[in-house]
């Protein structure tokens, strides 16, 4: 079997908030705002498969280390027979070995860090992750302009949006070339080198 090529991207951008809404005061009638509580945020973990459009997004209560680990397991798990599971990541300081090592110990996560091969995007440049481009979707088209009071409706909305994109097995089409990307950023210095998968 090829080697599966898989995208992620933990995003801590999805606020959750108790049913009361923040309450913004005209700035010229006071000096302050004022506000109710927040019930904190959450993090939609962003897995996607690019070519195939196959998903395994979900939400999670953070993004630290070991829901990171608990995200590498679970496509660890969903592609059993792959050799190897290439992992397009961001350069979030959980995304590495350590991660794995502390949620699953020394024997059993150098076990599943051995299964991928981690391409980090650089610095600045998420953007060039598929990953990034599967977060506007869940927050296009699952959240809207809402804001969702508890994290296990969250965790609801965001695996029924992901139900219905594998329904439709919608793969994220990359439509930027390293041609254009040096034309547009007006950079000849990147040189690239072809993968030989």
């Amino acid at each position: 079997m090829s080697p599966s090529y898989v995208s992620t991207s933990g995003r801590s951008s999805f606020t959750t908030r108790p049913d009361r809404r923040y309450r913004c005061v005209p700035a010229a009638s006071a000096g302050r705002i004022t506000s109710t509580s927040a019930a904190g945020t959450a993090n939609i973990f962003c897995i996607v498969e690019p070519k195939t459009g196959r998903r395994l997004t979900y939400a999670s209560a953070n993004r630290k280390a070991k829901a990171f680990a608990h995200a590498m397991y679970r496509v660890a798990r969903r592609y059993k027979a792959a050799r190897k599971i290439h992992m397009i990541v961001d350069n979030l300081n959980t995304h590495g070995k350590k991660s794995l090592l502390d949620a699953f110990g020394p024997v059993d996560g150098l076990a599943l860090w051995k299964r991928f091969k981690m391409h980090y995007t650089p610095k600045h440049a998420s953007w060039l992750n598929p990953a990034e481009i599967e977060a506007s979707r869940v927050s296009r088209e699952c959240l809207g302009r809402r804001r969702i009071g508890h994290l296990h409706t969250l965790k609801f909305e965001v695996a029924a949006w992901r139900a219905r994109a594998d329904r439709e097995a919608r793969p994220i089409r990359w439509t930027l070339t390293v041609k254009d990307a040096r034309r547009v950023f007006r950079y000849d210095g990147i040189v690239t080198r072809r993968s030989e998968h």
